[in-house]
């Protein structure tokens, strides 16, 4: 995974067709998707039950890029090395989850995958200070984890500038999880964010048999994001 700072679109498989979960990760992949966003979900840490390591491990031979793995659980620690057995290329883990997100983060570094930090809309940014240097991307929540399709909460969008700032010139990734849309794409890169996950924006309107849809979607939100950032959006 070399780094780079283009925009990046992770659909998320939260808004995919469970039934048809491997066509679903093919079809937005050959419809321009850079990685494959998979919501992890506990029931505890948030109020809702996704997928885990065997759905990840089943998916995994369906996806050519990057396995962006969002882990939504507490505790974390325990499952870790199963999500890196399973094909994760990027794991993350949210600062809220545990007392000890450095060790966390440690551990996701052992297994030799990438190590993401994921920040509720309410967690500030000073606690990433001292975290900079042990991760490879940082996630914005801008809505409440939990479900998909919420509306975008707009006070992220400082944060992100914030977190731009503190990163520098390190090779971390910003990406944002969570109502991104055509409009609020260009509000996302224009603050430094480089990664956006879109659920039901990517695959509204498409299907497995009917693609094409994916890819128009893709392509919208990609354009809405560069052209924030060739200036040709007010």
């Amino acid at each position: 995974m070399p780094f780079d700072r283009r925009i990046k679109i992770a659909p998320s498989i939260l808004s995919a067709d469970f039934a048809n979960f491997g066509a679903e990760c093919r079809a937005v992949e050959a419809q321009g998707a850079d990685w494959v966003h998979v919501d992890v979900m506990d029931g505890h840490f948030v109020p809702n039950i996704t997928f885990g390591p065997a759905t990840c491990s089943a998916i995994r031979p369906h996806i050519k890029g990057v396995m962006d793995v969002h882990l939504m659980i507490a505790p974390v620690d325990p499952y870790i090395e199963a999500f890196a057995q399973a094909g994760a290329d990027i794991i993350s883990a949210h600062l809220e989850a545990g007392p000890h997100i450095h060790r966390t983060l440690q551990a996701i570094r052992a297994t030799g995958k990438k190590a993401g930090l994921a920040l509720n809309p309410g967690t500030g940014t000073d606690a990433v200070a001292h975290l900079l240097d042990m991760v490879d991307l940082i996630c914005v929540m801008t809505v409440n984890p939990g479900f998909g399709g919420q509306k975008f909460i707009h006070s992220q969008i400082e944060k992100v500038r914030q977190l731009r700032a503190m990163i520098g010139d390190r090779p971390v990734h910003i990406e944002i999880d969570g109502g991104i849309t055509t409009e609020t794409a260009p509000l996302m890169a224009r603050a430094g964010a480089d990664v956006l996950v879109a659920g039901s924006a990517v695959f509204k309107g498409g299907s497995v048999s009917a693609p094409e849809a994916y890819g128009a979607n893709i392509r919208a939100i990609r354009l809405a994001a560069e052209s924030a950032l060739s200036g040709t959006l007010a």
